[in-house]
């Protein structure tokens, strides 16, 4: 071969190298967006991960008269969700639009209790206060890595804006531990006296959780080194920073024999961490709770409340062990 017909060859060779190396890092991740419905499906590799529901969307066709008469007033049209979030294998796994408790809508962060002038509204259960796109959404990629940032306005009797909230959903790609997916949720008072609480301050609210009916469904929780209670919780004087917690529900995976589990960790340097780790076993819903039991969260102006979590998909069979150590390296990201 000619010396040009070599350097020929080599150039064609290089330049199929970066095309398929390009191709594969440009089919990591695809980001499918619906302008009319503000659907944002992230997948890899064609494969769907989650979708995030930006812009309001309406209750289905018949759904209202599926209903209770006392249900009714739940079933208000929503937005700032996740749903479908889905399995390894592609498969949905989070519920919405359910007849037992219309607001119910995959995994979202809304505070049953927000206070403002003397009134209480119901973020979770789509009452008097609702958050709104506001129209600045994007989708950032590098280290292997899809972020979506959003940003919307709570806005008082779907009027009156009193809270900016920016969320940051951070897709890792899938490897032999599973995925990851991280939550970043940027909560600042555009007023004063803005309060947010758990239901009655003593239930539930906080990051929520609704899974579809599963097969061989089951919740479970842990704190520090034993599985123990609430109560038994608050007494610890071990440092919050060496407290590994987590909530998760676990399923019979329809493809295999094994199981699969969504395990959620909080970031320690979230307040009152370690949440309380509510759990509805009958409803397919779970959470780890924000604030405090008892309290209610003052946001002041120029101060944002920041709040860190991870969505851990992987299998069931993983151990404590295991867990403690993925709870670990979510404390030590950045």
């Amino acid at each position: 071969m000619s010396k040009k017909l070599l350097v020929l060859f080599w150039l064609v060779v290089t330049f199929c190298a970066v095309k398929i190396a390009s191709n594969i890092v440009l089919a990591e991740f695809q980001v499918k967006t619906n302008s009319e419905t503000g659907q944002w499906l992230i997948l890899e590799n064609d494969k769907p991960v989650l979708q995030y529901n930006y812009k309001i969307l309406p209750l289905p066709d018949g759904y209202l008269e599926s209903l209770l008469e006392r249900n009714r007033k739940y079933a208000v049209p929503r937005s700032n969700y996740i749903h479908p979030l889905y399995d390894l294998d592609g498969e949905p796994i989070t519920s919405n639009w359910t007849n037992h408790h219309p607001h119910y809508r995959g995994i979202y962060w809304a505070p049953p209790e927000v206070g403002y002038k003397n009134e209480l509204g119901d973020l979770h259960a789509l009452q008097k206060v609702f958050a709104r796109p506001a129209d600045k959404i994007e989708t950032v990629t590098g280290n292997g890595q899809l972020k979506l940032v959003a940003e919307n306005v709570w806005k008082w009797e779907d009027k009156e804006p009193i809270v900016r909230e920016q969320s940051t959903i951070t897709v890792f790609p899938v490897d032999k531990n599973g995925r990851k997916i991280n939550l970043v949720f940027q909560f600042e008072a555009l007023v004063d006296t803005v309060t947010l609480a758990r239901r009655g301050t003593q239930l539930y609210g906080g990051l929520n959780t609704c899974l579809l009916p599963l097969k061989e469904f089951k919740i479970g929780s842990f704190y520090g080194n034993e599985k123990d209670s609430n109560e038994k919780r608050s007494e610890t004087t071990i440092p919050k920073q060496e407290q590994p917690a987590w909530v998760y529900g676990s399923w019979k995976n329809p493809k295999s024999d094994g199981y699969t589990e969504l395990t959620i960790f909080e970031k320690a340097t979230n307040p009152d961490y370690p949440g309380d780790l509510i759990q509805y076993p009958n409803l397919n819903w779970f959470q780890p709770a924000f604030p405090k039991k008892g309290t209610r969260y003052t946001l002041k102006k120029g101060e944002p409340l920041i709040l860190r979590y991870q969505l851990w998909l992987h299998n069931a069979a993983d151990n404590d062990n295991a867990k403690k150590e993925a709870w670990k390296n979510f404390q030590n990201e950045k």
